[in-house]
């Protein structure tokens, strides 16, 4: 266990996050870091934390970090009694499929997803008697019942890579629009798309992007793909944040602006010191309700258990089991 000096100190935690977390707030961290720590031991439990968890719960209590694609494929290895998913809903539903013998909690059952809330089981199969025959691509930013609809997921990073293994001219890619409209630029697959959106991405613009660099010259930017399709065309490069991060890494020192959700800069912040990051900062209000102290809770308590169907989740678990064979 890393050990903690509740005066900010030297130790290995603290100045990882020092230059993001003053030294009042990390104060009140301590404890909750340090009952985690011993919780983990005694539960023999793992923390899952998406790139869009703030920097106390990324880089300090969290065992396995990454996005959707990298979490869902650690989820799959682990053999953790518990696993705690600092994340949002689906992505608890997601390691309860892979993990069927594994408890999952999630810290706050209300951390939703506008992609997930967007779409039922019964919008797929309207869908499927709409357009028979044509393959269903499923973002895993989807509920359980979603994905058991589904002949694959996908994620942002790994999308392009899953549509075109279908070897279709047309994919019904759901349920976010923007996303399927992006890959149905890369690809040239037409893509039969549903109205849901990120709430996060959604609310960047072309004009936003563009004021961002009168503002700062030399500014390297970087879209998700959730974001707007014009958004996308008007900066330097997209992917998902796990090839964000790797974009970084590749250009240390550059000055970058992430169209993402903000605590993405903040994270990687902290392992690459000497880049600027200029920061439009779109929150995602979901992502947000998972706290050090309801991490600490649930892992006391064992709330909130994530439960599923067993049909439902092996018809999800197989859309999701062959994304990751791809």
């Amino acid at each position: 266990m890393n050990q903690i000096t509740p005066r900010g100190g030297t130790d290995g935690l603290y100045d990882r996050v020092r230059h993001l977390v003053p030294e009042m707030e990390w104060e009140t961290f301590v404890e909750d870091i340090r009952a985690i720590e011993t919780l983990k031991r005694e539960r023999n439990a793992v923390i899952l934390a998406h790139n869009y968890q703030t920097p106390e719960i990324f880089h300090c209590v969290a065992d396995i970090r990454g996005d959707s694609l990298a979490l869902a494929r650690e989820a799959q290895d682990t053999d953790a009694d518990v696993i705690v998913m600092a994340g949002v809903h689906f992505m608890a539903e997601t390691a309860k499929m892979l993990n069927p013998h594994s408890t999952v909690l999630i810290p706050d059952m209300h951390a939703g997803c506008s992609l997930a809330d967007s779409i039922t089981g019964r919008d797929v199969r309207l869908l499927r008697e709409r357009y028979p025959g044509v393959p269903v691509v499923t973002y895993v930013n989807t509920s359980a019942e979603v994905k058991a609809e589904s002949d694959i997921c996908c994620t942002s990073g790994n999308a392009k890579r899953v549509v075109e293994s279908l070897g279709a001219d047309r994919v019904i890619m759901i349920p976010d629009e923007f996303l399927a409209r992006n890959i149905e630029a890369e690809t040239g697959i037409k893509m039969i798309t549903w109205a849901g959106h990120c709430e996060v991405h959604e609310r960047f613009t072309p004009q936003e992007i563009e004021r961002m660099r009168a503002d700062h010259p030399g500014l390297v930017v970087l879209a998700h793909p959730e974001c707007p399709p014009e958004v996308v065309a008007v900066s330097d490069f997209s992917g998902s944040t796990a090839m964000m991060g790797d974009f970084v890494r590749d250009h240390t020192g550059s000055r970058i602006l992430l169209v993402t959700e903000c605590s993405m800069s903040d994270n990687l912040a902290v392992q690459y010191p000497q880049t600027e990051f200029v920061r439009p900062c779109n929150m995602c209000p979901h992502m947000k309700r998972i706290t050090l102290s309801n991490i600490r809770q649930s892992l006391e308590n064992m709330t909130h258990e994530v439960t599923l169907d067993p049909e439902l989740a092996s018809r999800g678990r197989r859309a999701v089991e062959r994304m990751l064979a791809i």
